[in-house]
């Protein structure tokens, strides 16, 4: 069994503090989070008059009974032994899952376990790619939609796992938080981000803020989970409070595990009296310390995190298929455009 099947079952039984993001003038969320909460851990055995783990439904109704179609012809033009998978895009359609559990990890951040159509089936993932999630609220006239990288291998069987930061004033992270065992939500995937294949760079550099955590870590599961992949890779993860890291009991075995390979550094907004860390900001000579040298060809920089933190490391997208220009610190340094991905 690979290190990351091993430590995902386990995670959320054993995990450290989660990291959210810097708040208001520093923040490395999208939306300023809110005050902590006390709610405990909801299991999916508590979920009254709900089928088996196996039971789902499509949402809709011509484009429900589309996308269960989709599923349906998908799964029968499968040869014996070949794996099912929940998501396979283009026309599919929305895909409602059942959540199954909850669990709470620290002050505003839960990890929801949704069960896919069957039990033998896995997300349909690749790395990288995200999901897409919708509800629509009593009153609005749109529905709302936020994409999610799931923390759960793509090779799982039968569920997917969200990590979801509740912020104020934020309608999906809300509608999720407020959700129990039982409850359904519509998703269709995959996604796709950046392609990745074994040693398609000699050394990337992960430069994230809070949640966008999640995306750094489906690429740097993939490339531990592979004995084929050499690649090599430094993390730069930037956060308001220690309680706040997110993943950093995955994030340290790994650490422990390949330390000629995997180094992170983590920058706290507001450490506390024992931080041997970097403090404040991800800032340039941070950077220019612990990133590869842009003079190396053969190296990608992958950025993840809220507007301000993409303004001040990279410059932010301008659209989910268009990257931008390069700008803000990375382009200081000497990056190249293509140097860099902006997730």
């Amino acid at each position: 069994m690979s290190l990351f099947v091993a430590s995902t079952r386990s995670a959320f039984r054993a995990v450290a503090p989660i990291k959210r993001s810097f708040q208001t003038r520093r923040s490395y969320a999208t939306e300023p989070s809110k005050g902590g909460s006390s709610s405990t851990i909801l299991l999916g055995a508590a979920a009254v008059g709900i089928a088996g783990a196996g039971a789902y439904f499509f949402s809709g109704s011509g484009a429900a009974k589309k996308a269960e179609a989709s599923v349906k012809e998908v799964t029968e033009k499968l040869t014996p032994g070949e794996i099912k998978k929940a998501f396979v895009g283009g026309d599919q359609g929305w895909v409602s899952l059942k959540l199954d559990e909850v669990e709470l990890v620290n002050h505003n951040t839960k990890r929801l376990r949704f069960r896919l159509p069957e039990d033998d089936m896995v997300s349909g993932l690749h790395v990288a790619s995200a999901i897409l999630t919708k509800f629509k609220p009593l009153d609005a006239e749109k529905a709302v939609l936020r994409p999610y990288t799931p923390i759960s291998d793509e090779s799982a069987q039968g569920y997917i796992d969200l990590l979801v930061k509740k912020y104020e004033g934020g309608p999906m992270s809300t509608y999720l938080h407020d959700m129990a065992p039982g409850q359904r939500l519509d998703i269709k995937g995959p996604l796709p981000k950046y392609p990745w294949e074994a040693n398609k760079h000699k050394h990337i550099a992960l430069v994230a803020g809070g949640t966008g955590i999640t995306p750094m870590y489906q690429l740097i599961r993939a490339i531990f989970n592979n004995p084929d992949d050499k690649t090599k890779v430094t993390l730069v993860f930037g956060n308001v409070s220690e309680e706040d890291v997110l993943l950093k009991h995955e994030l340290a075995t790994l650490e422990n595990h390949y330390p000629q390979r995997f180094r992170a550094f983590y920058v706290l907004d507001n450490p506390p009296k024992q931080w041997t860390g970097a403090k404040g900001y991800i800032n340039k000579d941070l950077l220019k310390t612990v990133l590869p040298e842009p003079k190396n060809e053969d190296i990608k920089v992958f950025v993840c995190g809220p507007p301000g933190m993409m303004t001040s490391i990279s410059g932010n997208k301008k659209s989910p298929r268009d990257q931008g220009e390069l700008s803000g610190i990375l382009k200081e340094l000497g990056y190249s455009a293509d140097q860099v991905y902006k997730f």
